[in-house]
């Protein structure tokens, strides 16, 4: 009889220890932030995280490439808050350069459960990318827009020597073929409320980079109590060494929990 018992109780606990474990896997995998969404920065597009993309693909991501237009801060803002729309579940949000001023604003979503700015401009609310870098004495220069108020860096060396010294000349050719213009005035557009305040951050610092001075991306990480990071690349780390940028999104979305 005893013994009888006692395999009836070892079963009943076999199938709630099943249940148990059953029911913990399916919490961490609700849990688990799956959607990363891409944002590109000025004089580039979508294509510049193509190396990422298949980094984050091959690690189990559903990724998605914004394509800002450029053309004014609320309309690449829009554009990105399209694409998050379409994202079933909690999203990772991730800014390069002016697309850190995107993300600052779209990440206001309720999808969005933290962000990662890689070498970014990252502004407060009610401030312009503008306003930032004159805030942190580093205003922007040499910036002169045509005609139209377009702004272009689509010569080769140009961007080589601004952009990606660290990126062989053949890709270099490449991304100012398909380099986008930014329009002079985005960079006075505000942010109307920065996301970053009440959600987590995390900040690659590009100590190679020539087109935001580290020391400036030092101070604008501390100021946004960004978890930081440093590697040694030019501004375009996407494109130098996609499998660390892979590797510190991957980070971030591990770190985050969902309710």
């Amino acid at each position: 009889m005893w013994g009888k018992t006692g395999k009836a109780i070892r079963l009943k606990l076999a199938v709630l220890l099943g249940l148990t474990l059953l029911s913990t896997q399916i919490m961490a995998e609700a849990a688990a932030i799956k959607n990363i969404v891409l944002v590109h920065g000025a004089f580039t597009d979508g294509s510049s995280w193509k190396a990422v993309i298949t980094q984050l693909q091959h690690k189990g991501y559903h990724v998605t490439a914004v394509q800002n237009p450029l053309t004014s801060l609320q309309d690449d803002v829009n554009a990105t808050e399209h694409v998050i729309a379409r994202q079933q579940g909690p999203v990772l949000l991730v800014g390069h350069s002016w697309g850190g001023v995107v993300v600052a604003d779209a990440a206001n979503d309720p999808k969005v459960k933290g962000m990662v700015f890689l070498s970014a401009l990252v502004p407060d609310s009610g401030e312009s990318a503008a306003d930032l870098l004159q805030r942190l004495h580093a205003p922007m220069t040499g910036m002169l827009a045509d005609s139209h108020g377009l702004i272009w860096l689509d010569s080769a060396d140009h961007f080589a020597e601004i952009m990606a010294g660290d990126v062989p000349e053949a890709l270099v050719r490449e991304l100012t073929a398909v380099q986008q213009p930014i329009a002079a005035r985005a960079f006075d557009d505000k942010v109307k409320r920065a996301a970053w305040k009440s959600k987590p951050s995390w900040y690659l610092l590009t100590t190679d980079d020539k087109a935001l001075p580290p020391a400036v991306q030092t101070r604008i990480a501390a100021s946004i109590g960004a978890s930081i990071e440093r590697i040694a690349s030019s501004h375009m780390s996407l494109v130098s060494h996609p499998e660390q940028v892979a590797a510190l999104i991957d980070r971030a979305a591990r770190t985050l929990t969902t309710p």
